[in-house]
């Protein structure tokens, strides 16, 4: 088609040119009440379509289909072969090298018995290759929820006067926070966790670490006493105030392993190839570390050591769960929060991973597949487990194929829980120190800041919201006011919609915004205002107030430049989702405001969700059918031509009356 011709000469021409573009907007055909709620709920909780599947499917193929999607090892299993194996292996080995260590570090950051880390390495692992969809997510224990762990329980129960109720409620934690994730799962609320935004977990991991970093002062320094809070003020007032119990010889032996883990870290980074050195680099520290102390007897002379730890799998800890009392809410209220953090973390993290092998991974079926392995877990004496980046990026650095590396780990962990644990007696807790430590350094993620001040202030802003909560305050400070500000951003973009002037593209039918488009030509007469967002009773009344204003400033402009008068206004509803009551009440005002100042309200582009309800509102016959139209270059070509052709304006609407009906 050819430009909205603005000159115009010929009117029996322009006349022709405008029927032959109109289109009638049509009424969507009426739905039965439930048929249509079943679509919405349908197109709300299942996008993705899960049921599809199971489909025109005999009873036998149906009950295998719904195995293979609850257990995703009986689908991959069959296929699964020697190759695989060998790969997995390998990475199995390597990442039960790094979960060791870590695990026992975590358990202490956590102020639960370190063999606890180690209980959390072993049976989780196993319920995710069974149930999991990620091919790259190593589980195991994390430093958030660790510290979230004792922060929140230890504001209620002191892990170190009641050690045993502490032990329980964490155990109970767990158990809630695996019941919320699997609850997520099964009912398809995953869009819960998309409120924590990628600017969130960004501020949110950064501010987690620092705070993790700087408590770890206390091993490096051989502290014993030392402040339960998170926040800066308080860990570094009970640095400094106790400076006279500073142990130079565990200061010195963390800051040397400290700078061995970071120096490899580097290393492994530069060349991809020898990922195995860091990953490695914590456990030979560990023996490196508890050799130095056996062979100079050092935890005699003020250098801090793990102690005892139980030989032997995991014991039951169903009995231990408390369901009563007046912890039970501390309980439920961690298991939440922490139960959020992980869940969160641990689908980021498989998605990134995914991306880069180019497979897909089912977000709710990941819920059900953590929620399960944590309510488990918790009754097999595990505290929160989900997937870690460090320990999911060094999985994908060595190769693994399938979930199999996380069963090789667990039997790793086994064999070290069966046979090996009397060995790390003598481990020191600085080197524990050093290990987290050099674990958050890598969870800051500078650069993703600076992108993010780039690309998007807002996101910048909720991100160092999310910093300086967690590490003035508490990670749930932090947290809430991240989220706070986040949903506050959706909330004006809801309830305050951009509204947009449009002109024409020339020599097209393309109507865009005038300042992205500078050479874009306003319609003499008519002023086209796009809206960007659903009308709603939350902004029903400011997009009447501005587009009041968007008239009353286009009035100002044609009167001092003395051009033709206003005489249409066209408004765009192609990014109008839907309307509420209130706003097609916004619409009858609009329209009883501007026949009284003898302007035309003309709608273009309304979708079907709207014309059910203007058809249901009656808006239709108020506004008159004949002043809704399929594209703005049609309303346009109506307007053009009503204007060219009758020159008195109580004549319109008999005039465009006869031009629908030629």
């Amino acid at each position: 088609m050819g430009n909205v011709d603005y000159e115009y000469g010929n009117e029996e021409a322009v006349h022709t040119h405008h029927h032959l573009q109109h289109h009638q907007v049509e009424v969507p055909p009426r739905q039965p009440f439930f048929k249509s709620l079943k679509y919405s709920l349908k197109e709300t909780f299942f996008p993705d379509d899960p049921l599809r599947q199971f489909k025109n499917q005999p009873p036998l193929k149906r009950f295998i289909l719904g195995v293979q999607y609850f257990l995703p090892i009986f689908e991959w299993g069959p296929r699964y072969t020697f190759q695989f194996f060998k790969a997995d292996l390998i990475s199995g080995i390597t990442i039960a090298s790094l979960a060791i260590p870590q695990g026992i570090s975590y358990a202490k950051l956590a102020n639960l018995p370190p063999i606890l880390g180690l209980y959390s390495s072993f049976v989780p692992p196993l319920i995710y290759a069974m149930m999991g969809s990620s091919r790259d997510l190593a589980v195991g224990t994390v430093a958030v929820a660790s510290l979230l762990t004792a922060s929140m329980l230890g504001d209620e129960v002191s892990a170190k006067d009641n050690p045993t109720l502490y032990l329980h409620l964490a155990f109970t934690a767990t158990f809630f926070a695996g019941v919320f994730q699997a609850s997520l799962g099964l009912l398809r609320l995953g869009f819960i966790v998309d409120f924590l935004s990628h600017a969130t977990i960004v501020g949110l991991m950064a501010g987690a670490a620092t705070v993790v970093c700087l408590q770890q002062l206390k091993g490096i320094l051989g502290l014993d006493h030392f402040t339960h809070a998170t926040d800066v003020v308080s860990v570094m007032r009970s640095v400094f105030s106790q400076t006279h119990e500073w142990r130079w010889e565990s200061g010195v032996l963390g800051c040397c392993f400290l700078f061995f883990l970071l120096v490899t870290r580097y290393f492994s980074k530069k060349r991809p190839k020898f990922f195995w050195i860091s990953a490695m680099a914590p456990l030979t520290s560990v023996i490196l570390g508890t050799l130095v102390v056996y062979l100079t007897h050092a935890e005699k002379h003020g250098v801090q050591v793990i102690g005892d730890l139980k030989k032997g799998l995991n014991p039951p800890s169903i009995a231990d769960l408390v369901f009563t009392g007046p912890y039970m809410s501390t309980a439920l209220k961690t298991g939440i929060v922490t139960g959020i953090i992980a869940l969160a973390e641990g689908i980021a993290v498989g998605r990134s991973f995914a991306m880069f092998k180019n497979y897909h991974i089912d977000g709710n079926k990941e819920m059900i597949a953590i929620g399960t392995m944590n309510i488990v877990g918790s009754c097999t004496s595990c505290y929160l487990t989900t997937g870690p980046f460090s320990r999911s990026a060094v999985n994908y650095n060595a190769g693994c194929k399938t979930a199999v590396s996380n069963i090789v780990m667990a039997l790793a962990v086994m064999i070290t829980l069966l046979f090996l644990t009397p060995l790390f007696h003598y481990t020191p807790l600085v080197v524990l120190s050093s290990i987290i430590i050099s674990a958050m350094l890598g969870i800051i993620d500078y650069e993703a800041t600076i992108h993010l001040w780039k690309v998007d202030k807002f996101d910048f802003l909720v991100c160092i919201s999310a910093f300086v909560g967690v590490v003035f305050r508490s990670v749930e400070i932090g947290l809430v006011i991240a989220v706070a500000i986040s949903v506050l951003r959706v909330l004006l973009f809801v309830a305050r919609p951009r509204t947009i002037v449009l002109g024409n593209i020339p020599n097209s039918m393309i109507f865009r915004n005038v300042e992205q488009y500078p050479n874009a030509r306003r319609a003499p007469g008519i002023l086209i205002l796009e809206i960007d967002a659903p009308i709603y009773f939350a902004n029903s009344s400011y997009l009447r107030e501005r587009i009041m204003r968007w008239i009353d400033e286009e009035e100002d402009k044609l009167k001092s430049s003395g051009e033709t008068s206003l005489q249409y206004v066209i408004l765009d509803m192609g990014a109008v989702g839907n309307i509420d009551t209130s706003g097609i009440g916004m619409l009858e005002e609009t329209k009883k405001i501007l026949d009284r100042r003898d302007l035309k309200l003309v709608l273009a582009n309304p979708g079907s969700e709207l014309m059910k309800k203007f058809n249901k509102s009656s808006l239709i016959e108020k506004l008159g059918k004949e002043w809704i139209y399929l594209t703005v270059g049609e309303a346009v070509a109506a307007c053009n031509f009503m204007l060219h052709t009758c020159k008195s304006k109580p004549d319109k609407d008999d005039s465009l009356e006869s031009l629908n009906n030629v």
